[in-house]
């Protein structure tokens, strides 16, 4: 997958700017992430969240990744649980919450009925999802996320799943966090790459299918 199509936009995949592309390992997890309400391990190149509450199971990149952001990673559920792979970007943690603050969210398989989709912490009352039909527990999935100036989108792979346009987008200089959130549920992610997103404007029309 090399770009990546919205409404007004194309995502630059390829030669958006690399800002991390580190090899998790149980060795050096603990040195590039910190937990919240779950527990994380690493095996086989897998990283492991459980949390059986329903509450934000966090494991937060220490790093800061200020600016427009896009996450790469793959990512399923490690069976019995079959739901609710949660990601987050532009966010940060609220210990006042013991949850995510300023940020988005983005699911697979979320909000109890099996739906994809973003919303917007800590109000929750922007948000866009789709029904995610044909999810397979275990199965493994590719996931692009990530937004541009508010213009947010989820990728499934390779194809665009949903995108939801912020008309007051977080402050992306000042919310930094990335982060993978486990909700009640068992997840397992790997291959995670992100990066500075390249992108350029796109110029639609119609052309004139008919005269009168």
């Amino acid at each position: 997958m090399h770009t990546l199509q919205l409404i007004n936009k194309e995502i630059d995949i390829t030669n958006s700017k690399i800002l991390f592309n580190t090899i998790i390992t149980e060795g050096n997890f603990a040195e590039h992430f910190e937990t919240h309400n779950s527990k994380w391990m690493v095996s086989d190149g897998w990283i492991t969240g459980r949390n059986p509450e329903e509450s934000a199971g966090m494991a937060i990149l220490k790093q800061d990744f200020p600016g427009n952001i896009l996450l790469e990673f793959d990512c399923r559920t490690l069976p019995p649980s079959t739901h609710d792979i949660n990601f987050m970007w532009n966010g940060e943690w609220s210990d006042d919450l013991n949850s995510c603050g300023n940020a988005y969210i983005g699911s697979i398989c979320g909000w109890y009925s099996g739906r994809a989709g973003i919303e917007k912490s800590p109000e929750y009352k922007l948000s866009a999802t789709i029904p995610n039909d044909g999810f397979v527990p275990g199965m493994t999935y590719r996931v692009h996320a990530g937004s541009v100036d508010g213009d947010c989108f989820i990728s499934i792979d390779g194809k665009l799943a949903v995108e939801l346009t912020d008309p007051d987008p977080i402050d992306n200089r000042l919310f930094t966090k990335v982060a993978f959130t486990a909700w009640s549920s068992c997840i397992q992610v790997r291959n995670i790459i992100i990066r500075q997103v390249k992108w350029k404007p796109l110029k639609l029309s119609y052309k004139n299918e008919f005269k009168f």
